[in-house]
């Protein structure tokens, strides 16, 4: 979950599933979390819902941990 300022700058987030409150410094996430912003379709029962959550990077490995069909992974050979 994520709170802006009245400026439009990040100054929280807490993780979803576990209450993590994760680190953001001058309007950074500071460490691992995943933020997921999902508009479910028409063919969707959720068809018009927007869903907006973040996962700490505890709660995203043990989640997708779970996944019969492993996470595609790349190596990024360019960090910016």
């Amino acid at each position: 979950m994520r709170r802006y300022g009245k400026n439009g700058r990040l100054e929280s987030v807490v993780c979803n599933q576990c209450g993590k409150k994760i680190v953001v410094k001058e309007g950074i996430v500071r460490e691992g979390a995943v933020m997921v912003d999902h508009a479910w379709d028409y063919f969707s029962e959720k068809d018009g819902d927007v869903h907006h959550f973040d996962l700490c990077e505890a709660c995203y490995d043990e989640l997708i941990s779970r996944f019969l069909i492993p996470v595609d992974v790349e190596e990024q050979t360019e960090l910016l």
